[in-house]
């Protein structure tokens, strides 16, 4: 419960949560429990059976029930008299726009995605209203305190993009299961189930003249007189077994390689085996399409074994069968959803055969879900400690308590009794192009790129704007909103399909476009720089965006360490330079040795030696993975 000296701030207090996962729940109950009065909560999610083991506020009856509306009920069993408002949707809506988002007093996210993220610190931003992030993965979390003008804004430092490989190296030359991985989900699955208008890099073509592109297509329809058994088994010889043999037959690039083998069905699984291959009445009459099983079928019942050839070939052809009997309707329209059974099924058996064929060891079902939805499994007590901490930092916060803004992270190995880690927030990044408005360069070949080029792989996927408006000077390129009439629809689609140097008003090297989202009520300007070629592999999207510098280190307080009850001293980020010197306040410099105490030292110390914290979401068992946790010895720790 709060002090009293906390509970004017409080009780007057408007709060939005953005949330209602593993943090959420935990937060809203802390905040109820602390004396806050008026809380909102906007979550667009359902309640799902997987949610249950850490979401304590849902039961099993709620499965498929808002969560927001939920977790709101839940709260208000034990805390009747307060105001509670839920909203069962997406943070994105026009409807939460600037105007909205005005009327609170502090902002609180749990969120899993970078774009939502993204979407919020924008608002707070134009609305002028703090926000408090925080994010959990496993036993590692942070919170951490945004205020215009005082702190840095969650888009001060760039955020790691998703790991991406090259399409070569997962369509012929895979080393690493997650290569067979993203080859089945990204490629197999969406060729097989997905949209098939979509282009797919699926396809081999033959180096015998009379194989065709259009033949190789055909391969992947279900033909009228084919049964299902026939056609899976169809399915795995083309892409198990011809397709690797068409890849072995480029010499070049097996010289310092070692040769994959290729598959057929006839060798990994005899017909004697697969016409008794599964039980689809095991499934039952079941009304779910997310609870039909290959595993089931098959009678297969540990998700944490590894499968042999000849059971991840069963899997394979009993879950193409499945999808074809008992989810017939969906194909065309399926995406990859690590919460549905069977498409995780399908996906691990495929991705291990590839696995099998390429010499690389073969993973569980248990693994291979955790890579292909990038899982780090939730810590409920993780979620706790951190819903705590944001509370703190809301107290703080609403009292104007700037001095004592701590940005924490929480460690998974304590160091001297310590699990917490305070460190004081840094300033916003003059280099900023959110809060700062600072320009931003794009290099891509004007010649032959389009306009949607930019607006798809920029503008939408690395600047995160929702309703984009593009403009070149006083000629508006581009503009999305519910209040264009037709004609002008229509002609900025076919703007999209414009290559950059031939508007009326070519786009070329020295052009600044400028970017607008009224939604987010944000701006910014790109300047262009023509470049003929990239590198596939380092540059896949065929363009460069930078603009982003790192801010420097700043420790606004030079006083020592108040080591208390587990916490740490106040401390900068924890990077030293070639001089071993952390900057403090604006003009300062001392010896990182003088910024830390013992104590402080022994956990910063730790903490480098995980390498940087990556971006940490609301638990909901899907985060950004991380890459060589424990080889980086100098790198930073701070949000990322």
């Amino acid at each position: 419960m709060a002090t009293q000296k906390h509970s004017p701030a409080i009780k007057g207090a408007k709060v939005l949560m953005v949330g209602a996962g593993g943090i959420g729940c935990e937060l809203l109950k802390t905040l109820a429990l602390s004396g806050f009065q008026d809380i909102h909560i906007i979550d667009m999610d359902t309640i799902e059976v997987s949610n249950l083991n850490r979401q304590f506020l849902f039961r099993q009856s709620h499965v498929g029930q808002s969560k927001a509306k939920v977790a709101r009920d839940a709260v208000l069993k034990f805390r009747p008299h307060i105001s509670i408002t839920s909203y069962h949707a997406n943070v994105k809506d026009p409807d939460f726009n600037v105007d909205f988002f005005k009327q609170f007093n502090v902002v609180l996210n749990g969120l899993d995605n970078l774009d939502a993220r993204r979407h919020v610190n924008r608002l707070c931003l134009a609305a002028d209203v703090p926000l408090i992030e925080s994010g959990t993965t496993g036993f590692l979390g942070q919170v951490t305190v945004h205020v215009k003008g005082i702190t840095e804004c969650y888009e001060c430092q760039p955020k790691p993009a998703p790991k991406t490989y090259p399409v070569c190296t997962i369509t012929s030359t895979p080393s690493k299961f997650v290569h067979c991985i993203v080859w089945a989900k990204e490629l197999l699955f969406a060729k097989l189930f997905g949209d098939k208008s979509q282009a797919n890099d699926l396809n081999v073509r033959s180096g015998d003249g009379a194989s065709s592109s259009e033949q190789a297509e055909d391969v992947f329809e279900h033909r009228k007189d084919e049964d299902i058994e026939q056609y899976g088994r169809r399915i795995y010889d083309h892409v198990f077994g011809y397709n690797i043999e068409v890849a072995l037959s480029n010499e070049e690039t097996w010289k310092n390689r070692a040769r994959p083998k290729p598959i057929y069905s006839r060798d990994a699984m005899p017909n004697d085996v697969s016409q008794q291959n599964g039980n689809v009445e095991k499934n039952g009459a079941t009304t779910d399409p997310s609870s039909v099983s290959a595993m089931i079928s098959l009678g297969l019942k540990n998700p944490q074994d590894v499968w042999s050839l000849m059971e991840n070939s069963r899997v394979f052809l009993e879950a193409l069968k499945l999808f074809f009997m008992k989810r017939g309707k969906e194909i065309g329209n399926l995406t990859f959803d690590k919460d549905d059974q069977l498409a995780v099924e399908f996906v691990t058996a495929a991705a291990n055969i590839r696995a099998t064929a390429f010499g690389i060891p073969l993973h569980s079902l248990f693994e291979a879900k955790g890579i292909a939805g990038n899982i780090v499994h939730a810590v409920a007590t993780t979620n706790a400690i951190i819903a705590g901490l944001i509370v703190i930092e809301t107290v703080k916060v609403l009292q104007n308590d700037t001095k004592n803004y701590r940005m924490t992270y929480c460690l998974e190995h304590p160091t001297k009794k310590m699990l917490l880690m305070p460190v004081e927030p840094f300033e916003p990044n003059k280099s900023c192009y959110v809060c700062s408005e600072t320009p931003l360069s794009l290099e891509i070949n004007t010649s032959c790129a389009k306009l949607r080029d930019i607006v798809e792989k920029v503008v939408k996927n690395k600047l995160g704007m929702s309703s984009p408006l593009i403009m070149h000077g006083a000629a508006l390129l581009y503009e999305v909103g519910d209040d264009l009439d037709e004609a002008m629809i229509k002609n900025y689609a076919a703007n999209l399909d414009k290559v950059l140097s031939e508007f009326p008003s070519p786009v070329t090297s020295g052009t600044m476009l400028t970017i607008e989202d009224l939604q987010q009520e944000l701006s910014c300007n790109i300047n262009i720089k023509h470049r003929e070629e990239f590198d596939e592999e380092k540059e896949p999207d065929g363009m460069v965006l930078s603009g982003w510098t790192p801010a420097t280190s700043v420790v606004k307080d030079d006083k020592k360490s108040n080591a208390n009850a587990g916490s740490t001293s106040s401390a900068s980020e924890l990077e030293a330079d070639k001089n071993n010197e952390a900057e403090t306040a604006p003009g300062k410099k001392r010896k990182l040795s003088e910024v830390l105490d013992a104590d402080t030292s022994s956990v910063a110390g730790d903490a480098k030696s995980h390498g940087k914290l990556e971006v940490l979401d609301d638990d909901d068992d899907e985060v950004v993975m991380f890459d060589n946790w424990d080889s980086a010895t100098n790198k930073k720790l701070r949000l990322q």
